[in-house]
């Protein structure tokens, strides 16, 4: 955006350099920008001279330029009356518009003068100057390119050129298009070669678009002093970050941190002690952060960079409620924070506070409009609360000759940010192609989902089911309700109990076996990569059996992106009766396994999964057996609001003869949001 000294410069010479030696002094104050003292000089001139149109006209400018611009309008009102249709009075007098940002005002102002005094070059250019504070940036290059046409080359209206092109641009990058974007910053370089600020707007642009080579190499064009040079690694630290080289980025940011020690620039070493800390966040150096945070309290307690560290960190360590707590204190400060308006929606989301985050995300782009970043936010909330209908698809067979063929239909209606509805219809069909036996199975349920505190829900599904074999049927209700809750910070605990049929082969499925499951599932993270996960299952059966099952597994996040885990996982089964001729059902069953689950993407719209496991089984008090399982699937969005997932997973665990145990399933899942937006989104929109 053009700034308006530049303007004022510009006029003052046009109007007053060739004026009389006692003005002089406080032409030149007016030139350095030493506008306080300016209206000092001509308060005291007009004492002696209170009619001299001139020292009044400069007068005017400085009270205006030094703080005090609806002072100024009215001096200038005043003049007109005195002096009406004086252009200098008039040009002055739009131009206090500009000063007070009343750019709705100075815009007619300037269209008549204009009319006026279509050849005039100050004029001209203060009307381009009005068009490009109002953001309509096309008509303001036309109009500076008339100006630059009455005055060839004139570094004014270069200038203003400059910043026209620098918002114009602005505005196609919020829009994204970043072409026409990245066109018009590099015409900047004609007039300014390598342009600070071009080469700054362009490295953003480039870290919007996530080229990071482009980015870092427009970042070391920018290094051509001591200072630029370290604006330069800060950026380049960001630029890693991006591309995903975290280890890189904090290399760079410590070199930075370094280089702003030894050249005092206060300014700038607040922004690289701010790159620095979210390196070390990035690469989660938790606790490492947290001291060089405490440690810049000492200095920079009000900052609004140490606050957003402070949330960041908060986000990072699974805190959000202090991340929300500090994004409050940036607001305060300054309630156009950017980083304070959409930071705290993300992190009200991290609390699972979601009207909040929804507000605080309509907040944002009341100031940023169109913001992308803003606009992506909105658009992950509305995905998770949108109707859907997933679909699932599967076909599996095993070593023992039995085939199945299911599919799964879950329509999912949430009716508020709280409480969700669902609708599932499941078909299974069974065969051994050894015993010819057949089955089958039709469930159909119903059940909502219920957040009654945040991070606290409560499941509950209720249906039937209905099993089909030879000429025989029978139905039974089938039942699950959980409660899921955060109880400390990085855990996850889950309570339930289910009541289903066993319908795993047409045999199971004939004897009408009952399942009452009352489970237990854990999860503990941490803040070193490190997590625990346990499940533990008492199942009673109608059958008059029952069965206990732990698993547990301690696993490490050894990379985020592709996202690889590590891990070791320990299973006991154990059934109150043996009846291996009818079910796997050992007294005693152990299992340990090594595994590693990497994830990641394969192109924008497509990304990846790989799974496997190994180790050793143990039924009974039988020789130790060799265990593998493996799973892979690939998912991609179609659109916006359609995605699929093809899968193959193979398991040989739980043998129970020599000859072992093989399962193979082979599926396709699908999901289409079935509307744009949520349901109650215009109650809840701003």
């Amino acid at each position: 955006m053009l700034k308006l000294y530049t303007l004022c410069l510009f006029l003052f010479l046009s109007f007053y350099g060739m004026a009389q030696n006692p003005l002089q002094p406080g032409f030149t104050l007016l030139e350095n920008g030493s506008f306080e003292q300016a209206e000092t000089f001509f308060e005291g001139y007009l004492s002696d001279d209170p009619k001299n149109k001139t020292a009044l006209i400069c007068y005017g400018r400085a009270v205006g330029l030094s703080g005090e611009p609806e002072k100024a309008t009215e001096l200038f009102a005043d003049l007109l009356k005195e002096y009406p249709g004086d252009f200098e009075i008039q040009i002055n007098y739009n131009e206090s518009f500009l000063w007070d940002k009343k750019f709705e005002k100075a815009e007619p102002l300037y269209t008549e003068l204009v009319e006026a005094y279509p050849e005039n070059f100050g004029a001209v250019l203060g009307y381009a100057n009005t068009l490009s504070n109002l953001k309509k940036y096309k008509e303001a290059l036309e109009w500076v390119e008339k100006a630059l046409v009455i005055q060839p080359g004139n570094p004014s209206a270069k200038t203003s050129r400059k910043y026209m092109r620098l918002g114009y641009a602005n505005a196609y990058v919020n829009a994204q298009n970043y072409k026409k974007g990245e066109s018009l910053l590099k015409e900047i370089f004609i007039d300014f070669p390598e342009d600070k600020d071009a080469l700054l707007n362009l490295a953003n642009l480039y870290l919007i678009t996530k080229e990071v080579d482009q980015a870092k190499a427009t970042y070391q064009r920018l290094a051509t002093s001591s200072k630029d040079s370290i604006t330069a690694l800060n950026g380049i630290a960001l630029a890693e970050h991006i591309g995903e080289n975290d280890k890189q980025a904090l290399v760079v940011a410590t070199t930075a941190k370094k280089k702003a020690k030894t050249l005092g620039d206060e300014a700038l070493m607040e922004k690289t002690y701010d790159r620095y800390v979210q390196a070390l966040i990035w690469n989660r150096k938790y606790n490492l952060a947290k001291t060089e945070i405490t440690t810049l309290e000492t200095k920079y307690a009000d900052k609004n960079w140490l606050y957003a560290l402070k949330a960041m960190h908060g986000l990072y360590t699974g805190s959000p409620k202090k991340s929300v707590a500090n994004y409050d204190a940036i607001l305060k400060n300054d309630s156009a924070s950017f980083d304070g308006n959409l930071g705290k929606a993300n992190a009200l989301f991290a609390a699972d506070r979601i009207v909040p985050a929804y507000q605080a995300a309509f907040g944002t782009l009341k100031v940023f409009k169109d913001q992308k970043d803003a606009i992506g936010f909105i658009d992950k909330l509305n995905i998770s609360f949108t109707p859907t209908i997933d679909e699932h698809l599967a076909y599996t067979f095993d070593n023992g000759k039995n085939v199945a063929i299911s599919t799964n239909t879950t329509a999912t209606v949430p009716l508020s940010t709280k409480f969700s509805t669902n609708l599932s219809y499941n078909y299974r069909t069974t065969e051994n192609t050894i015993t010819d036996n057949k089955a089958s199975s039709h469930v159909l349920s119903a059940g909502f989902d219920y957040k009654f505190l945040p991070k606290t829900t409560f499941k509950a599904v209720a249906g039937l089911n209905k099993s089909s074999f030879d000429t025989e049927d029978y139905t039974q209700p089938v039942i699950d309700v959980k409660l899921l809750l955060q109880p400390f910070k990085l855990q996850n605990l889950e309570l339930g109990y289910k009541r289903e049929i066993q319908n795993f082969n047409a045999d199971l499925i004939e004897r009408e076996i009952i399942m009452n499951h009352l489970g237990l599932n854990y999860n503990l993270g941490t803040n070193f990569n490190l997590g625990w996960y346990t499940q533990a299952i008492h199942t009673t059966q109608s059958d008059n059996n029952t069965r206990n099952l732990l698993f547990t597994s301690l696993y490490y996040n050894v990379l985020r992106k592709p996202a690889l885990k590590v891990g070791l996982n320990y299973q006991y089964l154990s059934f109150a009766e043996q009846l291996p001729t009818i079910y796997f059902s050992p007294e005693k069953y152990q299992a340990v396994e090594v595994f590693a689950d990497l994830r990641g993407d394969i192109a924008k719209n497509t990304q990846y999964m790989m799974s496997a496991a190994t180790g050793l089984q143990q039924v009974e008090d039988d020789p130790n057996t060799v265990i593998f399982r493996a799973e892979a699937g690939i998912t991609h969005k179609f659109s916006k609001r359609f995605s699929g997932n093809l899968y193959g997973k193979y398991s040989n665990i739980a043998s129970a003869t020599a000859a072992g145990f093989e399962f193979t399933e082979i599926g396709l899942k699908l999901k289409w949001l079935i509307t744009k937006k949520p349901l109650f989104y215009k109650r809840i929109v701003q």
